[in-house]
């Protein structure tokens, strides 16, 4: 096994910057893959696993698969890792980044939708030699949609998978009691130990299990919607969709599929059987295959 080393690179925190500007460092060390579900890996599942530990304007995380310049970037879902995509990547050289507030990367110092979480994660495209192909899955694919959006240039082929990009119905509205409460909680009429215990009743899991700035980003975050960044893209998509999804229901799909093709995006959309949200654990051979076709 190679000794650790360390090497310098360009890593903006602001968006990309040229070559050779000495921002961040990163530090490298070979480590093997750790099992992340009962089953039994593959041997291309047992490979190892590149661990790169950056620090831009804070830390970011991330396991890079493979030999050789990476190839392709994974964005993974709410409350993941990326280390989820270990069973679609293998030995796919490939830079899969804990997103801030997930796996090992500290959470942003502030409040940020979609669109500030691509803006760090733009500190990676320098690591590629070209545009990589981008994998998005779930609130993964609300960066990578934004992050397509505004880098067009510097992202390749775009695979989202059960991505809640659009509302297919109105939104969920808090009931009249909840709404008072909370009326009453922001005026400093109800203590926040009542309040807290109103939103663990009503809130979803994801929300549940957020605390702090996390918390309050998810709260944003839901309540974003991309149709403008759809239909700016111009790259070629696979809309990669679990058929059981209840998360992001295959409307999502297809209602992102007409501005795609409004836009001009060369854009397909795919619908595997008897999978659900989780896709890239799911059906982690399907989402390889794809992968591989847009590598080329």
């Amino acid at each position: 096994m190679p000794p650790p080393r360390r090497v310098e690179a360009a890593m903006p925190g602001n968006g990309p910057s040229p070559r050779g500007s000495r921002v961040g460092r990163l530090w490298w060390s070979w480590i093997p893959v750790l099992p992340l579900y009962s089953r039994r890996f593959s041997p291309l599942d047992r490979g190892l696993i590149l661990a790169l530990r950056s620090f831009v304007n804070g830390s970011l995380f991330a396991e890079v698969f493979g030999d050789g310049p990476p190839r392709v970037l994974a964005l993974h879902g709410w409350g993941r890792r990326g280390r989820d995509f270990s069973q679609s990547l293998g030995d796919l050289a490939s830079l899969a980044p804990d997103l801030p507030g997930f796996g090992s990367s500290p959470p942003p110092g502030e409040v940020i939708g979609a669109e500030g979480y691509a803006e760090i994660v733009s500190g990676l495209l320098p690591s590629f030699d070209r545009p990589p192909v981008l994998v998005g899955h779930s609130f993964g694919g609300r960066v990578a949609v934004c992050l397509a959006a505004r880098y067009p240039d510097q992202v390749g082929p775009l695979i989202l998978t059960g991505a809640p990009l659009v509302r297919v119905g109105p939104p969920a509205r808090p009931g009249l009691g909840y709404r008072l409460v909370r009326t009453l909680h922001r005026r400093g009429l109800v203590p926040e130990s009542t309040m807290e215990s109103l939103r663990q009743k009503r809130g979803s899991a994801d929300y549940r299990a957020a605390t702090g700035v996390m918390r309050s980003i998810l709260v944003k975050v839901i309540s974003e919607s991309y149709e403008a960044e759809l239909e700016a893209l111009s790259t070629k998509v696979l809309l990669l969709w679990g058929e059981e999804d209840r998360e992001a229901p295959i409307e999502v799909a297809r209602r992102a599929l007409v501005l795609l093709e409004a836009g001009g995006s060369e854009v397909e959309l795919r619908v595997l059987e008897g999978v659900g949200h989780h896709l890239p654990v799911e059906a982690s051979g399907e989402l390889r295959r794809a992968i591989e076709s847009l590598l080329g």
